[in-house]
């Protein structure tokens, strides 16, 4: 196709739903509210969501993000991210006499108590995630004497467990579904009685931001996923392009990093972004789109998603005294 490709018939499909989900939505306004309430600095232990723009953003009103706890000042107010912690996190907090806002996305705390009651029966716990993330370290401080890691269905031959008759699986929220499936089958096929999590840990906005693509990849000859490189949800958007049709897909920031040589012969482009991405980067990639030529926008919606998670209650007990 080439140079033959007609403005006429370029066109982009973009992903419905994309970029914030209820968990990111509540911890980002976590920071900012803190940040009005109770004026700057508000540090935040580790990012407080995968992404490099929402980031610099909150640090530009007065956020500091710090690794560790003991960076944080003591007697300060300190918010954890959305990806959770250990409870040796807020044991320091505690000795460091911090004021704490845990800003734990929900769907986690929910994987957290699974691995807490599958400990507290004596469970071996097969952790399905990626090894360094940091919603892994948290849900893994929960029960480290029970947990194992298994990063995909790759590393299910290396599992060793006490009793194979007491074993469960959990997953990180934010992985790619169909390679989970497989990382579980793999292990029942070593353990048939493994025991499933109460309800799936996939969080809901994984799973539909990875249906959307796979309902888009196949029309285009480009995928264009705006995310962060460490956004392992935002990552495996690229993955599932890529093994659903599309011929090419890449993960950006910002618009100014798309190279043009991937536009070469491509007719239509997919268009998402990642559960930490705010939609002006998405409208800028759009913009930068349509000033060559792929002005033609259709939104594909897979699903609605309509979820609302309330702020941390350390805000709302605080908030209730002087409403903001």
């Amino acid at each position: 196709m080439g140079a033959m490709t007609s403005t006429a018939q370029r066109r982009v499909l973009l992903a419905k739903p994309r970029g914030y989900c209820a968990g990111v939505d509540r911890a980002v306004q976590t920071v900012e509210i803190a940040l009005e309430r109770y004026g700057a600095p508000i540090y935040v232990r580790k990012q407080i969501v995968h992404n490099v723009h929402v980031v610099k953003t909150l640090e530009e009103r007065g956020a500091i993000f710090v690794d560790e706890t003991e960076e944080v000042p003591a007697g300060a107010i300190v918010v954890f991210s959305a990806h959770g912690v250990a409870p040796v996190v807020h044991e320091e907090a505690r000795g460091l006499n911090l004021r704490t806002i845990d800003a734990t996305c929900p769907l986690v705390t929910k994987v957290h108590k699974e691995a807490v009651r599958f400990a507290a029966d004596d469970y071996d716990i097969l952790l399905i995630g990626h090894e360094g993330h940091e919603e892994v370290i948290g849900t893994s401080g929960e029960a480290p004497d029970h947990i194992h890691l298994v990063d995909g269905p790759g590393d299910v031959a290396n599992v060793t467990v006490r009793d194979p008759e007491r074993v469960a699986w959990l997953s990180q929220t934010t992985l790619s579904v169909d390679e989970t499936l497989a990382t579980v089958k793999a292990l029942r096929e070593r353990f048939p009685k493994l025991m499933d999590p109460p309800s799936d840990d996939i969080c809901y906005a994984t799973q539909n931001r990875q249906t959307a693509v796979k309902e888009m990849a196949a029309r285009t000859e480009l995928v264009i996923v705006v995310g962060s490189t460490n956004s392992s949800n935002s990552v495996r958007l690229v993955e599932v392009a890529k093994e659903h049709g599309a011929d090419d897909a890449h993960l950006v920031d910002y618009a100014e990093q798309i190279d043009e040589a991937w536009l070469a012969g491509v007719t239509t482009v997919g268009v998402t972004s990642g559960a930490s991405v705010p939609d002006e980067l998405v409208q800028g990639v759009l913009a930068w789109l349509a000033e060559r030529g792929y002005g033609d926008v259709e939104e594909i919606e897979s699903v609605q998603e309509r979820m609302r998670f309330a702020l941390p209650h350390e805000l709302r007990k605080d908030l209730r005294i002087t409403p903001v």
